[in-house]
């Protein structure tokens, strides 16, 4: 059935019932009937490096369903049962593929940001009481290894590390090379240390235990949070076997090959990507370990489009915005559709990439709160340039705000908090810490995203802001999505992000940041002119304005604002300090208070100077030891 319209989401919902009796209930069930409808077909590729004709490693579904169902029996004999947590710690490859859905089918798999610092992968480890930790042997050009054993040391819960080792897939004269230059073995202290491949290769390829089909908590996925340590999400698999359907109904075929270059320690590629792939019998191509931040992708991106005959691929506006300073130097007509989020993406590069590639980009939403998809714009119909689409069938979005006696719904096109109910939201459970949960629902199931956002008269969602995002200048609410926008019309602009600075006077400031196309050259004056030019409001011009080679981003391409605020509220307590004698050393996340200044003593220094200078803002600071 095609999907154009909000009709047609009502229409889905009247003839594809969800959850038909006959359906998969667990993970091993979905896999299972992969298996007996594709068996020989692809359903897993990765190559460890970008060029087109390096090699790469193709695994059909009779395969991974085999090594998925071995990789949960080693879990099961690891004392990993379904209330206990396996955690990865990796980046793309096969053996993550197996680890995650193995963790799912045997416990609960908790992939973790490699990239985060040891003492919040540790964190998150003592959280979800992870018991088992995969991750990578020691390699060069990686850190992992090195992070894993020092997270691992100071989290006595987990008991066995399984090492991943990428040397398989290398081919002389590198994989000769490797073994002399790797880098010396970690020690991992309190932990038993066993090779991943070795271990799964030894189990059988029937499972070896019940599948009991009771729906549970089956994965946690950390949040990037904007203070303090990451927020763990629970998800079930009734919401990540409802992802899976939804692509299955509206996206992806068996005949489609998808190349998503996103991590899979990321729900975008494991919800909407990797569950669609086993309900619709398509390909996914992992490139590379780190996908988009992979030595060459960008560069090889069409050719391996090209050897991939990719119809389907997914990206983020980050990603768009360095393909298009590409040329496109291979034969892409396979594309069919690209499916973007993340972030909302700028007109001027929705309509370069049109032009450029001759594909149709689909943009959607979701978050990680609610397993993953809410809406998107309809692959068969019109495509809102900023708006992020309609609602999935059987997802409902209300546009509530607050009221002394309760939530009041928007009407049509006024602005409010997104709020959203579908089964992908576990109700009242969102969160591990039961704190976290308070206050995060409407009607007791409507999950609040702290995004803002109105509904139009067609059904199309369009985000506005965050909720906690707003630049608020002496009780002033500034959406810092108006500064952006202004910034990336400007044609040597490729990103901006906007924050509050802190502000003695107003408690906060418009403050900006951006990142400039390749080659380009403008100066700051030039920039806070043209801002100035198309900020329709006053109060939201910046007041402070930096380029930086590159602004900081997650790991699916979002500016990553907590880094911006904690240079802010450097920049502006060491001006606030500058006669004391005394400077700001770093600003960290504190679980309690948020971003907080480390301000260390001079030689000369008077604490109640200090106290003076920094009286009047309003983010904590404290004495560095």
């Amino acid at each position: 059935m095609p999907y154009a319209s909000y009709a047609d989401r009502e229409a889905i919902e009247n003839e594809m019932p969800w959850g038909e009796r006959d359906a998969p209930k667990t993970i091993h069930q979905l896999l299972g009937r992969a298996n007996a409808q594709f068996g020989n077909r692809p359903s897993v590729s990765f190559q460890l490096t970008s060029s087109p004709k390096d090699r790469g490693e193709t695994l059909n579904w009779r395969e991974l369903y085999e090594k998925v169902t071995q990789t949960a029996n080693l879990l099961r004999s690891l004392r990993i049962g379904p209330n206990d947590t396996v955690a990865l710690l990796l980046p793309n490859s096969s053996e993550t593929v197996m680890a995650l859905l193995g963790g799912m089918v045997a416990g609960i798999a908790n992939p973790i940001n490699p990239l985060l610092e040891p003492e919040q992968i540790s964190a998150i480890l003592r959280e979800t009481n992870a018991k088992v930790l995969i991750t990578l042997r020691a390699f060069p050009k990686t850190d992992i290894a090195e992070k894993a054993a020092e997270a691992v040391r100071f989290a006595p819960n987990v008991h066995t590390v399984l090492e991943v080792d990428l040397l398989r897939y290398l081919s002389p004269p590198k994989s000769w090379i490797v073994p002399l230059i790797r880098p010396k073995a970690p020690d991992y202290a309190h932990a038993d240390v066993l090779d991943f491949n070795k271990s799964v290769a030894r189990q059988n390829k029937t499972l070896d235990f019940d599948d009991i089909e009771d729906d549970r908590v089956a994965a946690y996925f950390h949040t990037g949070g904007t203070t303090g340590m990451p927020k763990v999400a629970q998800h079930k698999y009734s919401g990540m076997i409802y992802n899976g359907w939804l692509g299955a109904k509206l996206l992806f075929s068996a005949d489609d090959n998808v190349i998503c270059p996103l991590p899979l320690f990321h729900v975008f590629a494991v919800h909407p990507i990797l569950m669609s792939m086993m309900s619709s019998g398509a390909h996914v191509i992992f490139p590379t370990p780190a996908g988009y931040r992979g030595e060459g992708v960008f560069d090889n991106f069409w050719k391996l489009v090209e050897r991939w005959q990719v119809t389907f691929m997914i990206t983020v506006p980050t990603a768009v915005s360095a393909l298009m300073q590409r040329p496109v130097d291979a034969d892409i007509s396979s594309l069919k559709t690209a499916f973007s989020g993340s972030a909302p993406m700028p007109l001027e590069l929705f309509k370069r990439f049109e032009s450029a590639c001759g594909v149709s980009i689909c943009e959607g939403y979701g978050l990680t709160e609610a397993t993953c998809l809410v809406s998107i714009n309809p692959p068969a119909g019109e495509k809102r340039v900023g708006s992020v689409g309609i609602p999935f069938p059987y997802t409902d979005v209300k546009i509530l705000r607050h009221a002394p006696d309760g939530p009041i719904e928007c009407g049509v096109d006024e602005v409010g908090e997104i709020c959203v109910a579908n089964p992908g939201v576990y109700a009242g459970s969102t969160y591990t810490e039961a704190d976290k949960n308070k206050d995060l629902f409407h009607y007791d199931t409507f999950l609040r995203t702290g995004d803002l956002g109105r509904m139009d008269a067609d059904g199309y969602l369009w985000i506005t802001g965050r909720a906690k995002d707003l630049i608020i200048r002496g009780g002033h609410n500034i959406d810092p999505a108006e500064i952006e926008e202004a910034l990336l019309t400007h044609p040597a602009v490729a990103f901006a992000g906007a924050i509050g600075q802190p502000d003695a006077h107003s408690g906060e400031m418009p403050c900006a940041y951006v990142e400039l196309v390749a080659e380009a050259q403008v100066s700051c004056e030039e920039l806070l002119a043209h801002a100035k030019k198309h900020i329709h409001e006053r109060a939201a011009h910046p007041k402070h304005l930096e380029i930086l080679g590159e602004l900081p981003k997650t790991a699916v391409g979002k500016v990553f604002k907590p880094e911006l605020r904690k240079s802010a509220i450097r920049r502006i307590y060491n001006d606030a300090l500058s006669d004391t004698g005394a400077q700001v050393i770093e600003v960290v996340d504190d679980k309690k208070r948020g971003l907080t200044a480390r301000v260390q003593k001079g030689a000369s220094t008077d604490p109640a100077a200090v106290e003076a200078a920094l009286a009047m803002h309003t983010r904590p600071w404290e004495w560095a030891e």
